[in-house]
Order: structure tokens, then C-alpha cells, then sequence
């Protein structure tokens, strides 16, 4: 017993020396203060010293962020990709797009003859010519895959077609009964087609400043034909009466559906075409009215994305200019259903100043 306990005090004792020792080892080391152990941890205060080393390490932390910050003149990438996305782009770019085009049913023979001038014709012979001018101008031809092809039957078909447009603005008694079902032939196979897939992604906006629009590659063709049907129907000679049988509920529609195309060339003679019809033909106008609140419909709680809003506002416009008061309730629900929804589709500065003068 006597020999266990001995040993335990000796043990006892090494321990009081090792504690003693570590104690006078740290006496040696230089104090600092809890403020001076935490300084490194926080490198945006100094110590109340003010001491060099409190100097030194601040400017220390101050040049680091610096090293790591971006050059003043760089961009964020979010918006250097949205003017990629947005900005007309480089030309090749531009060129494919106004190469898009629409689907045409192209005809087997292009192969058109040049025909006498109507004004060189005989009194007699002018109108079968007439017919003759406008149903050769029934031949499409293609401006996509082979831009190059065609080119001298091209011009007759343009030719024809400018000649047509001087010969109904300039002379009177032309417009005959045989030549109205002509001309809407003429008219429906050049421009009743099936419109291409939308360029712009979904969701986007399309800016008319920064964007370049989808151009249609046949316009050169199309701009006469709408010219010419544009003056067929302002014609002094044009009878609504006769021209009824012909411009029809599914010609107004066929219509109607052309006002999603890209190009806006040809929804600007879309809008003044249709109200024309809308001011010629009175048994049509309560259906146009109708188609259009489903093109609206269709647009605000469907898709969404529709090319022709501001166009189709721009002619309510007018036409609500002419309602009578009191107001009828198709009216009413027409701008409760219609006009106020459409202030919440995210598209709205596209057509705001539409539907402004439409509602004010």
C-alpha cells in the first residue's frame, strides 16, 4: 500500500511541474488583447491603436476585392446576350430572314406570254383581254429556294399587273360583271396561303425599333396584287351589290387569317382592305366584327402571340368611332370581354396606343 501510494504522488507531483512550466512558457509569449486576436477576422475595422499593423492589414483587404472586380467598360452577360438576341444582328443573318416565305402551290407551266396593252386593245376587246391579264397573274412562281429562276416571266407577270393597276385607276366603265369573279380569283390564289413559322421565339416581344422583321420574299408580286384590289375596290365603278356573291363570310376570313403575317407591308394594306369591305359591304360587318373578337379571344387567353393586334385595334378604332349612343350591349360586352383584358397580355406596349384610342 505504502508503494502505490508514493507512486501516485509522484505522478501528482509531474503534473504540477508540466502545469507549472506551460504556465511560465506563456507568460513569455507577448499578450494581445481580444481585440488583437479578432482583428484578422474582420478586416474592415482597425484596432483603437491605430498601429501600423492595423494600416497595413486594412489596405491589404482593400486590395484584393479590387483585383477580383470586372474591367469598368465589361458588361453583365444577361445583357450582352439580349442584344445579341434583340438587335438586328449581323447581315447574313438579316438575309435569312428575308428570305422567309410563305407555302405557294407553285405552277407547273411558268411559261407566260406577253399580251397586247390593254390601252392599244379595241373598245370591244378590252374586257375578254382584261380577263386574260388577270388570270395569267394566277401563275405563282418561286422567289425562295430559286430566287434566279423565272426571271423573264416574273417581269410579265409584274408588267401585267402594274398595267392592270393604271388601267382601273385611270379609266372608267372598266370594272364589268364578268370582271369581278376574276379578280377575287386572282387575288385569293396569290395571297390566301399558308403563313411561315413565327421567327421571333415564344414569349418575345417584338420591338419595331431594334428588331428586323420577317420580310416576304414573293413581295414583289404581292405588293401589286394587293395594290390592284386596293383600287378594284375604290374603284368609282365598283358595285357592292354585284361583288357580294364573291366577297363572301370565308373570303373575309381567309382574310382575316393574313393578319398574322411578319411583314408589316402587308398588314398595312390588310388594314386599309378590310376597312374598306367593312364600309362597302353592310351585311358583312357585324361578322367582321365577330371574327375579329375571336382573333382577340384566341390571342389573350390562348396563345398570346398574334402579329396583327395593333392593326385590327387600329381599325375598331374607326369603327367604334361610328357606334351610336346609347351604346348597344354587344358594344358593352365588347369592351368588358375584349378591350380591358387585353391590358394584362405581357405583349401590351406592342399595341398600347391602340388600344388607348380605342377605350378613351
Amino acid at each position: 500500500r505504502m508503494a502505490c501510494s508514493s507512486g501516485s504522488r509522484a505522478r501528482a507531483v509531474e503534473k504540477k511541474k508540466s502545469g507549472r512550466f506551460a504556465r511560465r512558457e506563456q507568460r513569455k509569449m507577448p499578450n494581445k488583447s481580444k481585440k488583437d486576436k479578432q482583428e484578422p477576422n474582420k478586416p474592415g475595422k482597425t484596432s483603437k491603436s491605430g498601429g501600423k499593423d492595423g494600416a497595413e492589414s486594412t489596405e491589404e483587404v482593400q486590395q484584393q476585392p479590387a483585383a477580383n472586380k470586372r474591367p469598368s467598360n465589361s458588361a453583365p452577360p444577361q445583357t450582352q446576350l439580349n442584344k445579341i438576341k434583340y438587335s438586328g444582328g449581323p447581315q447574313i443573318v438579316k438575309k435569312e430572314r428575308r428570305q422567309s416565305s410563305s407555302r405557294f402551290n407553285l405552277a407547273k407551266n411558268r411559261e407566260l406570254q406577253k399580251l397586247p396593252a390593254l390601252k392599244d386593245a379595241q373598245t370591244h376587246e378590252r374586257e375578254e383581254l382584261f380577263v386574260q391579264k388577270l388570270r395569267q397573274c394566277c401563275v405563282l412562281f418561286d422567289f425562295v429556294s430559286d430566287p434566279l429562276s423565272d426571271l423573264k416571266y416574273k417581269e410579265v407577270k409584274r408588267a401585267g399587273l402594274n398595267e392592270m393597276v393604271e388601267y382601273i385607276t385611270h379609266n372608267r366603265d372598266v370594272i364589268t360583271e364578268a370582271i369581278y369573279p376574276e379578280a377575287v380569283i386572282m387575288f385569293s390564289i396569290n395571297l390566301f396561303r399558308t403563313l411561315p413559322p413565327s421567327s421571333n421565339p415564344t414569349g418575345a416581344e417584338f420591338d419595331p425599333e431594334e428588331d428586323e422583321p420577317t420580310l416576304e420574299a414573293a413581295w414583289p408580286h404581292l405588293q401589286l396584287v394587293y395594290e390592284f384590289f386596293l383600287r378594284f375596290l375604290e374603284c368609282a365603278d365598283f358595285q357592292p351589290n354585284v361583288a357580294k356573291k364573291y366577297v363572301d363570310q370565308k373570303f373575309v376570313l381567309s382574310l382575316l387569317e393574313l393578319f398574322d403575317s411578319e411583314d408589316p407591308r402587308e398588314r398595312d394594306f390588310l388594314k386599309t382592305i378590310l376597312h374598306r369591305i367593312y364600309g362597302k359591304f353592310l351585311g358583312l360587318r357585324a361578322y367582321i366584327r365577330r371574327q375579329i373578337n375571336n382573333i382577340f379571344y384566341r390571342f389573350i387567353y390562348e396563345t398570346e402571340h398574334h402579329n396583327g393586334i395593333a392593326e385590327l385595334l387600329e381599325i375598331l378604332g374607326s369603327i367604334i368611332n361610328g357606334f351610336a349612343l346609347p351604346l348597344k350591349e354587344e358594344h358593352k360586352m365588347f369592351l368588358i370581354r375584349v378591350l380591358l383584358p387585353l391590358h394584362k397580355v405581357k405583349s401590351l406596349s406592342v399595341y398600347h396606343p391602340q388600344l388607348a384610342y380605342c377605350v378613351v
